[in-house]
């Protein structure tokens, strides 16, 4: 399925999340002016974890959202090797 202007917005801005560190899903929504819900619905369509670094992306409380069982333990892995402390 082909990316919408939309997502590809949201793909490009968290690309721009340096190695080591993370945004919130408030902050990306709030520079694109949309919502939180929005930008995690088309992370959820990432067609390209590897490159498009969407485990850089964490709720506002810091806790890692909207992930469960083997993908939650995946996304905490990769974050800890690029040594963000969670």
């Amino acid at each position: 399925m082909p990316l919408t202007n939309f997502q590809k917005a949201i793909f490009k801005e968290v690309c721009r999340i340096p190695k080591g560190q993370t945004a919130t899903y408030k902050k990306i929504a709030e520079k694109l002016r949309t919502s939180p819900r929005a930008v995690g619905q088309a992370l959820k369509r990432n067609p390209n974890p590897e490159d498009i670094p969407c485990r850089r992306v964490v709720k506002s409380d810091g806790t890692l959202g909207g992930y469960f069982g083997k993908q939650y333990e995946k996304k905490k892995k990769l974050l800890k090797s690029e040594e963000v402390r969670i």
